[in-house]
């Protein structure tokens, strides 16, 4: 096994089992910002052209009925331009608190320790301090590093929806 490898499994066994769903949350979180930005940046023109060449082939821009089809195709890219985007910010919200519920796990084994040994075995609590402290750095830093992507997310999110709303628009 690789130097690299075994560095990152210590980390892992000396932060106890809660930074093993901060690493799960990490994946999904890193999996759905990639999603996102590749719909953004790779799919979204084909729909956006799609449903302007739909809204272009209408004879009728502007009876009241015209508007009701505008306002769905407006609808449907909203809604697909919005999957998962209200996902990442929750995840990110909530990597800090499963880094608390790990300190409060890694608490929970130094009083152990307290109490079955004595408050003389600084090794054994060790163990514990260090359980407690690396699920709050690994959430605290998973989430600081994943909120600009958020940001960016969400402003290519507004940006989008003003051009979908102008390039569906009717003809003077």
């Amino acid at each position: 096994m690789t130097p690299f490898l075994t560095g990152i499994l210590d980390f892992m066994d000396r932060g106890g089992p809660v930074v093993w769903a901060i690493l799960v949350l990490t994946v999904v979180l890193v999996w759905l910002i990639a999603e996102r930005f590749w719909f953004f940046y790779r799919e979204f023109e084909d729909l956006l052209s799609i449903h302007k060449q739909t809204w272009e082939k209408q004879t009728d821009q502007h009876s009241w009925f015209a508007e009701q089809i505008r306002r769905q195709l407006i609808s449907e890219l909203d809604c697909q331009m919005q999957v998962n985007l209200k996902i990442i910010p929750m995840l990110i919200a909530l990597l800090p608190m499963f880094g608390l519920l790990g300190t409060v796990t890694g608490m929970i084994q130094v009083f152990d320790v307290m109490a079955s040994m004595g408050s003389g075995n600084a090794r054994a609590m060790a163990n514990g301090v260090s359980a407690a402290t690396i699920p709050t750095m690994a959430g605290m830093v998973i989430a600081l590093v994943a909120l600009p992507f958020a940001a960016r997310l969400d402003r290519t999110y507004k940006g989008l929806q003003r051009r979908v709303s102008k390039h569906i628009q009717p003809a003077n």
